[in-house]
């Protein structure tokens, strides 16, 4: 495969943003080595914007020819208070549900699950030169923009917020200096730790990125945040501006399992919470339904999506591509109530391999049902 069409793969839906294309073709040019990563918190039961996002992405990367990585955050997840704040139940859910649960996403999505590496953070965090990385990393960057850098809820508790979360992005940047990542992958609210990373890669003296002698700015790539299924805190949405402010808080969250379907969810529980989703007849910008028809469905393109109606309602309707769904149900040809039915029933479908998997291996979902899912 040619370099252009690698880049194309990695460009691809769900793909949102790429820092930089030029960066990535020159990586390619030069022959340096292609890692990529991903980090997850370990903070409750994996929805799809996580699972076959994440899962898409990587089985993109893997036919691009790159080396993909699967980072389990325990520590991370230790600083920001989930699974109750316990170090150890994170570790163990992240080393069975997690692991599992991904490995299985990644499948459904089309990528080889064997040939990720999963490694958990803990692993390389215990090394004391990890720790000489967070600090050539923290003396490059000021405190404001680290402030600005940590999650909403940190920037949003001020000063009350405890120390160890300033600490957060600095080890974001230096989980990829330390683990020799040349694609660092995340949806595309983890932008503002991969805009450091690129800034200060040439600056770093610990476990820089080299390649035959020159130091090497990492590629951030970010995938798309699916919309969660509930209805926005403002409606209508008046603008692309307003929509931009509002995106996070509409986001797909393990905190609001009305706003998920999750990877091991049943049939009627897809069911039911498609049918309660948020869907405005003819609305086409700020729709989660059909967000997730255009991003999991539509991923690749033609395809085959079909509509099932009673002949009185208009009979069944065949789609190929989204462009299509999308312009009949903003001409009101389509109604919301079979648009969801359709996506639910195609989910129930996608995700039929990973509820037989938990099925057979109970002992993953056990355990979450004793941890404390905090947020």
């Amino acid at each position: 495969m040619d370099i252009e069409s690698r880049i194309e793969l990695i460009k691809k839906k769900p793909t949102e943003e790429l820092l930089t294309e030029e960066n990535l073709r020159y990586l390619f040019e030069v022959g340096a080595p292609l890692q990529h990563y991903i980090g997850f918190e370990i903070s409750g039961y994996i929805h799809l914007g996580t699972g076959l996002m994440a899962g898409a992405k990587i089985a993109d990367l893997q036919k691009a020819g790159v080396k993909t990585r699967v980072f389990l955050a325990d520590w991370h997840s230790w600083i920001n208070d989930k699974l109750g704040g316990d170090l150890e139940t994170i570790q163990k859910v992240a080393l069975t549900y997690f692991k599992e649960g991904m490995k299985q996403s990644i499948k459904a999505m089309g990528g080889d699950p064997d040939k990720v590496e999963f490694v958990l953070a803990s692993e390389i965090l215990e090394k004391g030169d990890y720790w000489q990385t967070v600090i050539d990393i923290s003396k490059n960057v000021t405190l404001a923009r680290m402030m600005r850098s940590i999650t909403i809820m940190g920037r949003q508790m001020g000063e009350t917020i405890d120390f160890a979360k300033l600490i957060y992005p600095a080890m974001q940047v230096a989980d990829i200096f330390y683990q020799g990542v040349t694609i660092a992958h995340a949806g595309l609210d983890q932008r503002k730790a991969h805009v450091i990373a690129i800034e200060v890669a040439q600056k770093l003296k610990y476990h820089p990125l080299e390649w035959k002698g020159e130091k090497l700015k990492p590629v951030a790539l970010h995938h798309h945040l699916l919309l969660g299924l509930q209805e926005p805190p403002v409606w209508p949405i008046e603008s692309e501006e307003q929509f931009k402010e509002l995106k996070t808080q509409m986001k797909m969250s393990k905190s609001k399992p009305y706003s998920a379907v999750f990877i091991h969810d049943t049939p009627e529980e897809i069911r039911q919470k498609l049918r309660n989703a948020f869907c405005p007849a003819k609305e086409v910008k700020y729709n989660p339904v059909l967000d997730w028809a255009e991003y999991i469905i539509f991923r690749e393109e033609p395809t085959e999506f079909t509509i099932h109606r009673p002949a009185k309602f208009g009979g069944d309707v065949a789609y190929t591509t989204f462009e299509e769904l999308k312009r009949d149900f903003a001409e009101g040809k389509i109604h919301p109530l079979d648009l969801k039915n359709a996506v639910a029933e195609y989910l129930i479908e996608l995700l039929r391999p990973i509820r037989d998997y938990f099925e057979r291996h109970p002992e993953p979902l056990k355990l979450m049902g004793e941890v404390k899912i905090t947020r």
